[in-house]
C-alpha cells in the first residue's frame, strides 16, 4: 500500500488548493460578469468559501505536523460549502440567476467531491496506521 494518498492524482491538500482556488476564480468572474447594478457582493460567496479552503491546503503543504488538523478543519469548510446549496434550494427553491445556479452547484459539487476525497484520505491513514507503516 502507497504511503501518499491521491485523488484524481492530487494529494488531499493539493486538491484543497485547486478546489480553493477555482472557487476564489469563479467567485471573482461571478462577482465581476453579474449584470445587477450595482453589483452584488453575494456573487463572491464563492471566493469568499473558497479562500480559506485554499489558505488551509497551502498551510497543510507548508507544515506536515499538522497537516491532520488542517485537513480536518478543510473538512469542516467542505461541509459547509454542501449545506449552504442545499439550504438555498430547499429555502427558496431554483434560483432565477443561471449565474447563481452554476455558483451552487459548483459548492456543493467541490465540497462533496472534497469530502469524499477527505474520507477516503482519513481511511488510508488509518489503515497505515494499523499496518504500522
Amino acid at each position: 500500500m502507497d504511503e501518499e494518498f491521491t485523488f484524481l492524482g492530487f494529494t488531499v491538500p493539493k486538491f484543497a488548493m485547486v478546489s480553493g482556488g477555482f472557487l476564489v476564480a469563479w467567485g471573482i468572474i461571478a462577482y465581476l460578469t453579474q449584470s445587477a447594478d450595482p453589483p452584488s457582493i453575494t456573487a463572491a460567496i464563492p471566493a469568499f468559501i473558497g479562500l480559506p479552503m485554499l489558505g488551509l491546503g497551502v498551510m497543510a503543504e507548508r507544515d506536515e505536523k499538522n497537516l491532520r488538523h488542517y485537513m480536518h478543519t478543510a473538512m469542516i469548510v467542505a461541509l459547509a460549502m454542501v449545506l449552504m446549496p442545499i439550504a438555498m434550494f430547499w429555502r427558496m427553491g431554483a434560483p432565477d440567476s443561471p449565474l447563481t445556479l452554476a455558483s451552487l452547484l459548483a459548492l456543493l459539487l467541490i465540497g462533496a467531491t472534497f469530502i469524499f476525497a477527505g474520507v477516503r484520505s482519513f481511511r488510508h491513514a488509518r489503515m497505515l496506521r494499523e499496518a504500522g507503516v
